[in-house]
Parts: C-alpha cells; sequence; structure tokens
C-alpha cells in the first residue's frame, strides 16, 4: 500500500477526494482509499466512472479536476470505496479528427491500460440470454498473495526444454480427467505428467485478459461457435484471462493463475508467457473503443500520414512500440508479470514489430529491445522473439540481441521438415541446425542458445498431421479453406503397396526420428503439447477459432501411443543425462580426448555426404559420447561408427524402428527413414570395439 496524505481536500456528490499520485499509472490502494492514474497527452479532460459490480448503470462518474493534472497525467485518490466491489473505466474528451490521428469520444467508457483485473469475460464463452455481452470494466487488484518463499527457477537456457500449451487445449477435453477442464486450476492438475514426460518449462500461449467472443460466428455447418481461440489480440496487457480461471466469476483470476505459477516452480517447472505487443484488440478503423484508440490514439498506435493505421500485424493495426510512452508502458507491464507473478520469460509474438519506428520503419538498434535486454527487473528473463512479422520483415538470425534475446528458429523448422520427408540436399542445413545453427548464429557472438528449435507450434501441423497430410485441411473454420499456411512440408506417408497398418506404423516413426532430431539439436528444444503421444487436429493448421475437439488434446492417445510418449521421455532422459547434448559452452573446441564436441559423419566416419539423405553426428564431452544415425532414404543403409578412446564401446541407447539391434561390431544396419542413437559407454577395463 503507497501512502499517501489521507485528508480528502475536494468532495463530488458526496464522495471525497484529493490530487493523486501521478506513479504507478493504474488503480492503487493507498491509505483511505484508491489512487487513479492514467496518462493522455491530447485529451481535453477526463472522467472517473465508478460502478458496481456486475452493474450497467455506474453509481458515480467523477470529473478530474484541473488540479488533478499534472503534465499529461490525470491523478486523484477516491476515498472509502469497497475496492473489492467497484469496477471502474475512464471517460476521454478531446479532438475526434481521422487525419490528425485524433479519435477522442466523449461517449465511450474506456478500460484503464494499467488494470490488472479485467471483468466483462468472467467465464469463458458465456453469452448472456439476450445475446448481449457485458463491456470490459476495469478492477482493483490487492497484490497479496502469499508465495510461501517462491522465486523464478533461473534454470540456464541451455538445460530447457519447453513445452507449449495452450491453457484451455491442454485439459478442456473430457479425456482428460480434471475437476475445472479448460482452467489454471486443471493445468495444476497435469504438473505430474508434465514431470513424467520430463520437461522444465512451460510455455503459454496468451494468458491476459483477450475477448474469445472477437470475430466470432458459427462453423458452416452451423452446429459449434468459432471464437477466438488462440487468443492473440490483446484487451488488457496487465489483466489474467478471467476466462481461464475456475475462480474467474469470482474475481480470483490472478491469485487462481499465482496458485499455478508456484505450484509449477515447486516442480521445478518454469514459465514462459506468450505476449503480443504488436497489435491490440481494438482492430483497424472500424474496430471497437476498448482502450487505447479512445485515451491516445496517435500515441499509441503507428499511424499512415493520413490517419489511417498501419497493419505490420496483420490484426487490423500497429502498437507504436517505440513511442518512449508505449515503450515505458511495455516495460511496466512484463516488470509487472515477473515481479508480481514470478514469471520465468517471455516469447514475443511477430517480435520484429517491436524494432520499428513510429514511421513503420526498421531500426537499426530499437531502443524497446535494447531496453529489454538490459533491464534489472527483467535481467534473468529468458527473452525470445519470433523474429518476424506480417509486413515482411524477416529477422531471423539477426534480430538485435544484445547478447540476450533467443530466436524461434523458422529456417531450423523448415530444414528439418524437408530432411526428415526424405527431400535431397538438405543433409548439410540439417547437420548445421543439429549443431545450434551456426550458419545462422554466429556463435561467438550469440551462441547456441539464441536458437529456439520446434519443428512444430500452435501454429500449423501438429506432428501426427506434418505426417498424415499432404495439405491443409481448415474447412472447419469457414474460410474455405484459404487461411493458413499453404507451405508446410509436410507428407502424409502414402507408400505405394502399404496397408493401413503400415502407414499407420510408419507415421509413429516419423514422429519419432522429428522428436529425436528436435532434441538431439543443440540449442534449446521446443516440444508443441500433444506432439509426444500422436495429437491431430485433423489437418487443420490454423486452429485459432477452434474452441472443441479440433483444438483440445485427447487424453485418450496417451494410451494409444503409448509408445510415443515412452520414446519421447527416453530421449528427454537422453538429453538430460548427457550434457554434450545441451549446447555446451564452446562447441568449436575438443575434448579431453582430441575429439570435436561436435562432428559430421556419413556412412563412413568422418566422411560426411551433403548430397544424400544419410547423416550420422557424434556429440563429445569428456568421456561422454553420442552418436545419432539418421537414415531418411526410403531404403536401409549402413554406417560405419568412429572409434572410441581405449576402455569406451558403443552401446544401443534408442531406435525409431522397431527391433534394431547392435551387435559390437563397429557397424550398424539403419532402416529405411528411422534413427538411431548409441551412448559411449566404458566396457570395464577392456579397450572399446569401435
Amino acid at each position: 500500500m503507497i501512502r499517501v496524505d489521507s485528508y480528502p481536500t475536494h468532495e463530488h456528490e458526496g464522495i471525497k477526494l484529493r490530487p493523486g499520485r501521478v506513479t504507478p499509472f493504474g488503480a492503487t490502494i493507498v491509505q483511505g482509499g484508491v489512487n487513479f492514474s492514467i496518462y493522455s497527452s491530447r485529451a481535453t479532460s477526463c472522467k472517473l466512472v465508478l460502478y458496481r459490480r456486475r452493474e450497467r448503470a455506474p453509481f458515480a462518474v467523477i470529473p478530474f479536476y484541473e488540479e488533478f493534472r499534472i503534465g499529461h497525467v490525470f491523478a486523484m485518490v477516491v476515498y472509502d470505496l469497497d475496492y473489492e466491489d467497484v469496477e471502474y473505466g475512464y471517460i476521454f474528451d478531446g479532438p475526434n479528427d481521422f487525419r490528425q490521428g485524433h479519435w477522442f469520444d466523449a461517449g465511450k467508457v474506456l478500460i484503464d491500460p494499467y488494470a490488472k483485473v479485467i471483468s466483462g469475460r468472467d467465464v469463458w464463452g458465456e453469452m448472456p440470454g439476450d445475446g448481449e455481452l457485458r463491456p470490459f470494466r476495469s478492477r482493483i487488484s490487492q497484490d497479496d498473495f502469499d508465495w510461501q518463499g517462491d522465486r523464478p527457477l533461473e534454470i540456464p537456457m541451455r538445460d530447457l526444454i519447453i513445452y507449449e500449451a495452450h491453457v484451455r487445449g491442454l485439459t478442456a477435453h473430457p479425456s482428460s480427467g480434471v475437476k475445472r477442464p479448460g482452467t489454471f486450476a486443471a493445468v495444476r492438475e497435469k504438473i505430474p505428467y508434465m514431470k513424467e514426460l520430463g520437461v522444465n518449462c512451460v510455455e503459454l500461449l496468451p494468458v491476459y485478459e483477450y475477448d474469445e467472443f472477437e470475430n466470432w460466428r458459427y462453423s458452416p455447418d452451423g452446429g459449434i461457435k468459432l471464437l477466438n481461440y488462440w487468443g492473440y489480440s490483446t484487451v488488457g496487457f496487465f489483466a489474467p484471462k478471467a476466462g481461464l480461471a475456475a475462480t474467474g466469476k469470482l474475481g480470483m483470476q490472478a491469485d487462481e493463475f499465482k496458485t499455478l505459477i508456484r505450484s509449477l516452480h515447486k516442480n521445478g517447472i518454469e514459465v514462459i508467457l506468450d505476449v503480443v505487443f504488436n497489435h491490440t484488440a481494438e482492430g483497424n478503423e472500424n474496430g471497437p473503443y476498448i482502450s487505447f484508440r479512445g485515451i491516445d490514439n496517435k500515441t499509441y498506435y503507428i499511424l499512415t500520414p493520413e490517419g489511417w493505421y498501419y497493419n505490420f500485424s496483420g490484426c487490423g493495426n500497429t502498437l507504436n512500440c517505440n513511442n518512449p510512452i508505449v515503450r515505458n508502458m511495455i516495460l511496466d507491464c512484463l516488470r509487472y508479470w515477473a515481479a508480481e507473478y514470478h514469471v520465468d520469460g517471455f516469447r514475443f509474438d511477430l517480435a520484429s514489430i517491436l524494432g520499428r519506428d513510429q514511421n513503420g520503419a526498421p531500426i537499426e538498434s530499437p531502443p524497446l529491445l535494447e531496453n529489454l535486454a538490459f533491464d534489472p527487473v527483467l535481467g534473468k528473463c529468458k527473452l525470445i522473439a519470433e523474429a518476424w512479422d506480417a509486413g515482411g520483415l524477416y529477422q531471423v538470425g539477426s534480430f538485435p540481441s544484445w547478447g540476450r534475446w533467443s530466436e524461434w528458429n523458422g529456417k531450423y523448422r523448415d530444414d528439418a521438415r524437408r530432411f526428415l520427408k526424405g527431400e535431397h540436399g538438405l543433409t548439410w542445413a540439417m547437420a548445421q541446425g543439429l549443431q545450434g545453427s551456426p550458419h545462422v548464429y554466429n556463435p561467438y557472438y550469440r551462441g547456441n542458445c539464441a536458437s529456439v528449435n520446434f519443428i512444430t507450434c500452435h501454429d500449423g501441423f501438429t506432428l501426427m498431421d506434418l505426417f498424415s497430410y499432404n495439405g491443409k485441411n481448415n474447412f472447419a473454420n469457414g474460410e474455405n479453406n484459404n487461411d493458413g499456411s499453404n507451405d508446410n512440408h509436410s507428407w502424409d506417408c502414402r507408400v505405394p503397396g502399404f496397408s493401413e497398418a503400415e502407414t499407420a506404423a510408419l507415421r509413429k516413426k516419423m514422429i519419432k526420428n522429428a522428436l529425436s532430431v528436435l532434441l538431439l539439436s543443440h540449442g534449446v528444444p521446443m516440444i508443441l503439447a500433444g506432439d509426444e503421444f500422436g495429437n491431430s487436429q485433423n489437418g487443420n493448421n490454423n486452429a485459432y477459432c477452434q474452441d472443441n475437439e479440433i483444438s483440445w488434446l485427447d487424453w485418450g492417445d496417451l494410451g494409444r501411443n503409448r509408445d510415443i510418449f515412452e520414446y519421447a521421455q527416453r530421449l528427454i532422459r537422453l538429453r538430460k543425462e548427457h550434457a554434450c547434448l545441451r549446447s555446451p559452452e564452446g562447441s568449436r573446441g575438443v575434448t579431453k580426448n582430441g575429439y570435436p564436441l561436435v562432428s559430421c559423419h556419413g556412412v563412413n566416419p568422418w566422411e560426411a555426404d551433403f548430397n544424400g539423405n544419410m547423416l550420422g553426428m557424434m556429440y563429445c564431452g569428456d568421456d561422454d559420447f553420442v552418436y545419432f544415425a539418421m537414415n531418411m532414404h526410403w531404403e536401409g543403409g549402413g554406417f560405419r561408427l568412429p572409434e572410441l578412446p581405449p576402455g569406451f564401446g558403443w552401446k544401443l541407447a534408442l531406435a525409431s524402428e522397431d527391433g534394431a539391434e547392435y551387435r559390437g561390431d563397429g557397424g550398424i544396419f539403419v532402416a529405411a527413414r528411422s534413427v538411431m542413437v548409441l551412448m559411449g559407454e566404458r566396457v570395464g577395463g577392456e579397450e572399446g570395439k569401435g
């Protein structure tokens, strides 16, 4: 609680007031009342609108007196509020001139950009009987959660195994077996499963307030509502989404989410949030007034000289991230999540937008990205960029990093997909990807951990669908299959003469191949939730609107595809047990035995053939050896293994082809479209049989 002078100086219709503190922005509980502070550089006046919870009409509309305004900040303390039962908003007046970029409208009640709790969508997907959605309202947060000594885990980047998941998608299916499906509370029930799998970091799709009813419609067959399921359209940057909480209707979403984070940390699992600072839910010129547009449109958005919205996000507007006011809001927001929610890191959606100036042009050294890299509060948070945007700016490998930023490696994804399905000419690129992509990220300046490796993510095919469809099947989205990427590098595994059972077996093997490549690559691996047990979206590669069985994980697949899950478990265990697989520092060096830390091989040791479909990779540490043989050809083939130092011999660790074995004669046969992993082990005083 911030201490202020508790003596009222003004009164409005029986409500006691005094000039407030200009910082922090937002609504802050102070002695005897609540401090309200909000910025607008161009408004001529501002009013605070107060509601009792869930009532449509306000009980008070209080003007900010001139003495309550300092610079461009309106601030006042309101006394004797029952802040647990109060909702609030603002009315701003000022010029309404499209060409000048001003959209002030004194008929609109707007939410606070700094609101820590937002009501209006308190229960996911709940539409009142009259069909009229409640407006969004800001609420007041106490921030009094008992963390019980919790703190961010600070797991080294090189040791992370990221599990990307949607809060609803993880548990909304009836097969999930949880008490409160689709909620933060339900994710807690899946922590034992995450530990069993072996992941140590969960990356959550957007969890702060958005409107699932944005652009909602019925499916083509009229059977279901198509909603804004993914949530990449922010309403409030500081507020956890009420509809994702079992206690959202009670206004307890903040505590429920904090409880989830505390429980994950107790089990050694970090939390990364997917954050969307490239645009907001206010959309284009035809979009709604929610907050920023009516508060200070020209400050918060990038506009053309004629007053239109630039659309580098593909979603109607673009946040003006390098305006100092917006930059400070983003910093304040991330500091809040790091300090008040103990979040371990952030993945930035369409992060290249964060490097554009106020005219939309790319900046060589963007102030926002530099501030984030060196911010003292965020000093140990993971910062991960999706290093492109919808305006054509593609910065994979060149995103401004200051030694702090990692990137989703889209080049790795595409190269791995093409290599796995057997395309020629991809062996060299795959070998680079397996080494942490030094051809993309300069190892001397950025290191292997700049690369967050993934083959699938929420946006696109699942692994099962990657090997079950040649093209997307998005008709359920109601856009005539025109949405979603056409550049998938997928393969349906249909081989002439194969039975359905043989095709199904091949698909499982291809999934195991993909998981092997991902988890045995230097860099930071990211697994899409459900890939470890063959989850399918029926070929939908853009399930952004599917709040149903298409997107929800069917936990029955865990039993049907138990072999895939156990294979993924073993891969994760192998990665954890062998430091040489986890991006060692100075990966261009040699071990004490004189072996390179990473080396490429072909059918013969030390003779890589980058024109074919067969590749061997050896990872070495001091007395630590792992050999990874990949044969993506349609016929089986043999590899000769590199010799090990005296006292060591090769041992088969795992293989994607059932029945594979190593007989100890220095050569292996790798079946068509399969992989084998061997590790060096001591042989009890005998010399290893290389």
